[in-house]
């Protein structure tokens, strides 16, 4: 007799994929994760290979599904979660990729973006989709994929194309091409999809020269959207859950009650606040975006997007050898009393809220001949805070609310030293929670409430668990000098 133990969790990433079982207690019992390439064909450009993406899922879905279950478990659902505003554009009839995946970060449409703002249209478009026009979202990106591809935009009228995020590409594979469908979350991080209405805006497409054609269906959060074909799994798995995975990380932190609020150090940082059941707009730079749609009811959040969080660290790595790998950023950092005088602005990708300047370029200030690799690297680490920092001031000035405290997640935030720098330079607490795997319990969470596994709000509640809370530790003069020094090395890179 079979037995329903698991749900199961693809928490498709910037830089990886992974897949968890997650069983009823929310226990994550297995997990597998792959990395795959990063493509950088201009300096301001960022490409992953679809087919990467989703071989590089399937690889890690089948494994778990291997090494975590028996002949006679069932796995109740299937939830995915995405990196967001990555844009894939495929042919419907073969299913092949036109073109790279233009990911989130990439700033090729920067000038196009300009355009838009220069033509009157940044008041128009943050009323329709709570967004700034910015190269960060899929819109502009879409419509580069249609101009620059040969074929494209003939293709898309004719209706051969079809557009998704990542979520959506991973589900059209799954389901053997029947199905194609986004959520909430992901299609308000579109820059075409009015939040208001719930509804792909025709004037937007119009705008960006679109066909409507290409895009998918949009539903909540947490339904049976279709089942995978028995082939990729060896089993038919019902898909019952989508949430981007900024939103689905709010989710998974069970951030339920407006007001509650969470920062996931990932690739990037980001900060969500849940402010129910009513869209607020933001005149400071803060995104407003649909957290989920749960029940028939959509709730919102406000969200501050800094660009480039253990993406900094990797940079270390990667790129100047500073590093062996991410843990001995700790260790070096918390091997000098500070950081000698010395800034890292990690503006690669421009920078993000407040500033939305998408001309910025990375610099390290503040060099003098007795600075160390120690210092360069906890610079990286205090710069992540900074830049969350800057969002936490004007989270509280936008919404008039004097935050205590903030749910920090993701995989950066291990790092000890990052949460007590976060928890001083901000004056907050920052609670971690046990399981910081918040992105894959949201995605989990949502595909459990569609089935049944998990019967309602109430008893996911029930799993909220603590690790460790950071207290500040600062003094309240040199925590302004300190985040005098920051702004005024901000300012050195803005355009």
């Amino acid at each position: 007799m079979k037995s329903t133990k698991y749900i199961l969790s693809l928490d498709q990433g910037t830089t990886s994929s992974r897949a968890l079982l997650i069983d009823l207690n929310g226990t994550i019992c297995e997990v597998c994760q792959k990395e795959f390439p990063q493509h950088f064909p201009h300096p301001t450009f960022v490409e992953h290979d679809p087919m990467d993406i989703l071989n590089s899922q399937l690889e890690v879905t089948r494994q778990v599904i291997q090494d975590g279950c028996s002949e006679n478990d069932e796995i109740a659902a299937l939830g995915i979660t995405n990196q967001r505003e990555t844009t894939i554009v495929w042919n419907k009839h073969t299913g092949k990729p036109v073109y790279n995946a233009i990911v989130w970060q990439c700033r090729r449409t920067a000038e196009y973006c300009k355009q838009l703002i220069e033509n009157n249209n940044a008041d128009m478009i943050h009323k329709k989709t709570g967004l700034v026009i910015d190269a960060y979202f899929s819109g502009p990106k879409i419509r580069w994929i249609l101009d620059n591809v040969d074929g494209a935009r003939s293709a898309a009228e004719k209706g051969d194309l079809l557009f998704g995020t990542v979520d959506t590409w991973l589900v059209w594979n799954l389901t053997g091409g029947k199905c194609h469908v986004t959520d909430y979350s992901n299609a308000s991080r579109t820059m075409l999809f009015n939040i208001n209405t719930l509804k792909w805006d025709d004037e937007l497409l119009t705008l960006m020269e679109i066909p409507k054609a290409m895009l998918p269906e949009v539903k909540e959060s947490s339904m049976i959207y279709a089942h995978t074909e028995k082939s990729v799994f060896g089993k038919s798995i019902p898909i019952g859950g989508i949430l981007g995975d900024q939103q689905a990380a709010l989710f998974g932190n069970l951030c339920l009650e407006p007001g509650s609020i969470k920062n996931t150090y990932g690739t990037g940082a980001f900060m969500l606040m849940n402010t129910g059941s009513e869209p607020v707009l933001s005149q400071d730079g803060l995104l407003t975006t649909i957290a989920w749609g749960l029940k028939g009811k959509v709730t919102y959040a406000l969200e501050g997007s800094v660009f480039m969080a253990g993406a900094t660290i990797q940079w270390l790595r990667e790129n100047l050898g500073l590093i062996k790998d991410a843990a001995e950023s700790e260790t070096l950092a918390d091997s000098v009393d500070d950081s000698y005088g010395v800034y890292f602005v990690p503006a690669f990708q421009g920078l993000g809220t407040p500033y939305w300047d998408m001309d910025a370029k990375a610099a390290i200030t503040g060099l003098t001949r007795g600075a160390k690799r120690a210092h360069i690297v906890r610079a990286a680490l205090e710069a992540i805070a900074y830049r969350i920092n800057d969002v936490i001031t004007i989270m509280q000035k936008d919404t008039g609310m004097e935050l205590k405290d903030m749910r920090g997640d993701g995989g950066a935030a291990v790092n000890n030293f990052l949460l007590q720098f976060q928890a001083d330079i901000s004056n907050l607490s920052i609670i971690r929670p046990k399981n910081i795997e918040s992105t894959a319990m949201g995605a989990a969470f949502a595909a459990g409430l569609a089935t049944g596994f998990w019967k309602n709000l109430d008893e996911l509640k029930t799993m909220k668990e603590y690790d460790r809370v950071f207290t500040p530790e600062m003094s309240h003069d040199k925590r302004q000098k300190l985040y005098q020094g920051w702004l005024d090395a901000v300012k050195s890179v803005l355009k």
